[in-house]
């Protein structure tokens, strides 16, 4: 299952939707603090309109391990916030639950405030560990989500 991962972010890295999708299960559960939690096709989508947007992403990862039934990882983006332009370095942790030799749940699990901080600016600072910001940060996400569904 650690090759199974490596695929996963060497996708990401690569800006291949199609070959970070092909690791997830049909029914996966994905979650982080940005989007919530998306499951199956949402959560394919997401990284569709994520690789089609991020333009001057860059990631790393490491810290791979995992056996049949679980697995984590640690990887590192840095990119442009396409809402303001800002550079963000976003440092994240994941955990894998793996069923019929592919990922049924994905979670990463970052710093908000730090990571609205970097994207957002002062307003990010002030509000970004409030759960009034998360909640927002959901709302927004997945409209564009949908957006780019409907396309």
């Amino acid at each position: 299952m650690k090759e199974l991962i490596e695929k996963f972010y060497t996708g990401l890295s690569e800006g291949n939707a199609e070959k970070m999708i092909s690791c997830y299960h049909e029914d996966v559960i994905f979650e982080d603090p940005g989007f919530g939690k998306l499951k199956g096709e949402r959560a394919k989508k997401m990284w569709q309109m994520l690789c089609k947007n991020g333009k001057d992403l860059k990631v790393e990862f490491s810290k791979i391990e995992a056996n049949d039934q679980k697995g984590s990882a640690h990887w590192e983006a840095w990119y442009s916030f396409s809402q303001t332009g800002r550079s963000v370095h976003n440092s994240i942790d994941a955990k894998f639950e793996f069923k019929d030799g592919k990922i049924i749940k994905h979670t990463d699990h970052f710093n908000l405030h730090r990571w609205a901080s970097q994207a957002i600016g002062w307003k990010g600072k002030l509000l970004g560990g409030t759960n009034f910001f998360k909640k927002k940060l959901h709302q927004q996400t997945n409209k564009l989500l949908d957006k780019f569904q409907a396309s």
